[in-house]
Order: structure tokens, then C-alpha cells, then sequence
């Protein structure tokens, strides 16, 4: 793993922007973790990437339904396969005896038919996993891990926080060919 680089998003827009510039630099095989609290912008990432795939279906959060499939094209103009997971859910508190919180997601995951794509992903697949840190390292040794937080901000106004902020975006390769890729995104 090298150095993480870190990334400002000041607005929403921003934030999608960063995701096609990432969609810009991903191949079929790739495994992509998205961490951060509610409402860091983790869907909001996930939407601009869709657009940097050309999904022409919506990108919304898949926390209900785990995970969604969705095609659109790589950079290069090859057939894309969208996973869209969301970790969320996972991972409940009913352990069988012995076992730990990895194996239990893992489980869980294998139960839904995605532990095969997110082992060992198709030449045109790409993952991208919300909240799926707590399995980084079972899932892929070679991944790019985004991290977004929303530095808070103290305000009295009584004025209701909204979508759109700074966002501070760390991504770390972790493997593979990701050091250089991430060269190509804007600083």
C-alpha cells in the first residue's frame, strides 16, 4: 500500500465529478470500497461514477436491496458490469459459534451469490462496495479504498444541514496497478 491521496470535494457536484474521474481510470476485474458515515456522500460518489460508466439508470443507494447490477461501458469503450454493493446490513450480530465478524459477511455474502464476483470479478465487472471496510482485505488484496468524511461544521444558525458541503476524499491503492492509474486523476 502507498500513499493514500487526498482530495477536496466542495460541493455535491464535485463529489460526482471525483466519481467519473475514478470511473475514468477502472477496468473489469477492479474492486472498489466506499467508506464513511451516513450521509458522507458515498451514493453521491457512486452516482457520478455510474455516469463516468455511462449507466443510463439511476445510481441510488442499494440498502435495502444489497446490492444492484447495472451495464454501461469502461473508457476504452468495452462492455461494463456494474455491482453495486451496500455492506450496510451485513454482518448482523448472530454468530454461529467460533465464528468472526469477516466470516459472518462472508457468509452472508455467499447466501446472496455475490461471494464469486467480489472473490474473483469477470473480466468486465467492476465492484463498488459501500461500507465494506470491515472486509477490505478478505474481499480484495488489489482494491482502491475511498474514504469520505464531512468535516463538521458548528453552526447556530438553526438553518438545517443539507446535501452539499466539502467533503474530504482519501483514496489508497491498495495492489496492482492503482498507483499509476491514480496519476491520471485531477489533483
Amino acid at each position: 500500500m502507498t500513499t493514500p491521496l487526498t482530495i477536496t470535494a466542495p460541493t455535491t457536484e464535485s463529489m460526482r465529478e471525483l466519481g467519473v474521474a475514478v470511473a475514468s481510470i477502472t477496468t473489469g476485474g477492479d474492486v472498489i470500497l466506499l467508506s464513511g458515515p451516513l450521509g458522507a456522500g458515498k451514493t453521491t460518489f457512486a452516482q457520478g461514477f455510474g455516469r463516468g460508466l455511462g449507466i443510463d439508470g439511476p445510481i441510488v443507494s442499494p440498502t435495502f436491496t444489497i446490492a444492484r447490477e447495472l451495464d454501461g461501458r469502461f473508457a476504452d469503450g468495452s462492455p461494463a458490469h456494474l455491482i453495486h454493493v451496500d455492506a450496510y446490513r451485513l454482518g448482523g450480530t448472530a454468530y454461529a459459534p467460533g465464528q468472526n465478524s469477516v466470516d459472518r459477511l462472508l457468509d452472508e455474502l455467499e447466501s446472496l451469490g455475490l461471494d464469486e464476483e467480489l472473490d474473483e470479478p469477470g473480466e468486465h465487472t467492476v465492484i463498488l462496495m459501500e461500507w465494506g471496510e470491515q472486509m477490505a482485505a478478505a474481499l480484495a488484496p488489489e482494491r482502491l479504498e475511498i474514504g469520505i468524511s464531512r468535516p463538521s461544521a458548528h453552526d447556530d444558525s438553526g438553518v438545517a444541514p443539507t446535501s452539499d458541503g466539502a467533503r474530504i476524499v482519501t483514496i489508497t491503492p491498495c495492489g496492482g496497478d492503482w498507483d499509476s492509474r491514480l496519476t491520471a486523476l485531477p489533483r
